[in-house]
């Protein structure tokens, strides 16, 4: 069987997809959008005016043609897989829609945030982990997966009592702000670590409070994914805070699932899965004053196997390729 994957993979995510199709003997491709640059100064430079005077971003045109001359040199596939297909141009889906026997899409973002109705006819199956949108528009219903190698808690020393990582989100700084201000009489050995443009960093002084600021470092690059279970190890509890209009798991919970970490989260539909346990997962009321000293004491609950293996990234390939 031959199955490929198309996306703008920035995180690394999406390879653990195409690798673990390749353990179960599929030959799978990825055209990595993401991973198309610039070949030199030049073309930059060129680029950047195009932009400036003619309104026309030539690296877009030519990402664009990467997808098509990718698909010519692997030939016809048995399936596709394009996540976040609205970022791809409806003459280059018409190209992809031949390629394919069968065309799959994966919405990573809810369709408020990113509309994709204009390409939705060029799949047979669209997934989301949306729920809102999986009941107005009659998608298939699935979450994003456990991709971590399983570590028990009982194999790890953690350092940290709460540890956040975002990219640069001004809502979200307010939220972690507020929190901070929350939780700053419990003695909590909290951590967080920031990524965003060079020229936000002084920005984050406006939104956050000063006695706050030296729990936040700041980065201008992202940190790799391969660094993150290293992290997160090394603390008790992981924090997620949700995006205006995210109603889908983010990778943060099952990441924490893969290392039996208690999770707390403003996100108050993850009490809808069979995984929700209050005792590892603390949801935030509307004002945060929910969260207790006693929550961090508490020791993990492990999860049923069944449960765990559902959310795992083998299963996920098993449901999305019908490889069951």
């Amino acid at each position: 069987m031959k199955i490929c994957l198309i996306s703008f993979d920035f995180w690394h995510y999406d390879e653990h997809i195409v690798n673990k199709l390749k353990e179960k003997g599929v030959e799978a491709y990825h055209i990595n959008i993401g991973a198309f640059t610039h070949k030199n100064f030049g073309a930059r430079v060129k680029n950047a005016m195009s932009k400036v005077f003619i309104g026309k971003n030539l690296k877009h045109e030519k990402r664009q043609n990467f997808i098509i001359d990718s698909l010519k040199k692997i030939g016809k596939q048995d399936q596709i897989l394009v996540i976040n297909p609205e970022s791809i141009e409806e003459h280059v889906h018409e190209v992809i829609r031949k390629y394919a026997d069968r065309n799959i899409a994966y919405l990573y973002d809810s369709m408020s945030r990113n509309p994709a109705q204009h390409i939705l006819h060029f799949f047979d199956t669209v997934f989301s982990f949306d729920d809102e949108d999986v009941k107005e528009h009659g998608f298939k219903k699935i979450t994003n997966y456990n991709y971590l190698k399983y570590c028990p808690k009982e194999e790890q020393n953690p350092h940290l009592d709460l540890f956040y990582i975002t990219s640069y989100d001004t809502q979200r700084l307010q939220k972690l702000n507020f929190l901070i201000n929350k939780i700053n009489d419990l003695n909590i050995n909290f951590k967080t670590i920031v990524a965003g443009k060079k020229s936000w960093k002084n920005k984050i002084t406006q939104i956050v409070d000063s006695k706050n600021i030296n729990i936040i470092k700041f980065r201008t690059k992202n940190i790799p994914q391969q660094s993150l279970p290293k992290l997160y190890k090394n603390t008790k509890v992981i924090l997620d805070l949700q995006r205006d209009n995210q109603m889908g798991l983010s990778f943060r919970i099952f990441e924490a699932m893969a290392l039996e970490k208690k999770f707390i989260t403003d996100n108050q539909t993850i009490k809808n899965y069979d995984f929700y346990n209050p005792e590892n997962i603390l949801i935030l009321n509307d004002d945060f004053s929910n969260i207790e000293k006693s929550f961090f004491e508490t020791e993990y609950q492990k999860l049923p196997d069944e449960v765990y293996h559902k959310y795992t990234l083998d299963n996920w390939v098993n449901t999305v390729f019908n490889l069951s």
